[in-house]
């Protein structure tokens, strides 16, 4: 559905495209959605799927379609690096890595729902640090099926913004982004925090 140049299709290809697919769309779509992923940004495709399917059904497939993501990426990052590479990467973000080693639900919850944060790096970033892929997927499921109901609606009624659904994507995304940056700034202030001297009992 993309075209060579890079640019995004219409609405009307991207309605197109599922008809193409015929019957069989709901089934292909999740593994499609993974595949395309390493390309393209999982918000446009939630759009996407919203547009095929619209919101109800979308949301379900778009979330499937990032599980499979996650497992194509992570899998990517444990198959193909070598132990110097992961630990040259996660050199890189210390603070991250020791939050992933230490609880990375919390690591993984974190990052989708702090704004800005690229999905798929963290996905790697879970591979090379020998997280759990149930983990990965059960992070990904409580902290991210907002944002995807989000772009899924905001895809389905890419033709009306004023639309109900749309309103309330829009608002979803703005709550989980406040929620975020606050659950970060406590968890980055609890981590700077001393521990407290041990106590002596006697």
């Amino acid at each position: 559905a993309l075209s060579v140049t890079g640019n995004l299709p219409s609405s009307e290809r991207i309605r197109e495209f599922g008809q193409e697919l015929g019957p069989a769309a709901p089934f292909m779509w999740p593994f499609l959605f993974g595949v395309v992923n390493f390309l393209v940004p999982w918000p446009i495709l939630a759009g996407a799927t919203g547009l095929l399917f619209g919101t109800a059904a979308g949301t379900g497939l778009a979330l499937l379609g990032v599980l499979v993501a996650a497992a194509l990426q992570f899998g990517a990052a444990r198959v193909i690096a070598g132990e110097d590479f992961r630990r040259r990467v996660l050199r890189r973000a210390p603070r991250f890595d020791q939050l992933l080693r230490r609880n990375g639900l919390l690591a993984i919850f974190l990052s989708r729902i702090v704004p800005g944060l690229p999905w798929g790096m963290v996905n790697y970033a879970a591979g090379l640090a020998r997280v759990g892929l149930p983990v990965l997927w059960l992070a990904t499921v409580i902290g991210g099926t907002p944002k995807v109901f989000a772009y899924v609606a905001l895809g389905g009624n890419f033709d009306d913004l004023s639309a109900p659904e749309a309103k309330a994507a829009i608002a979803v995304m703005v709550v989980m982004a406040l929620a975020g940056l606050v659950l970060l700034r406590r968890q980055l202030a609890r981590a700077r925090s001393p521990e407290p001297p041990p106590t002596l009992q006697g």
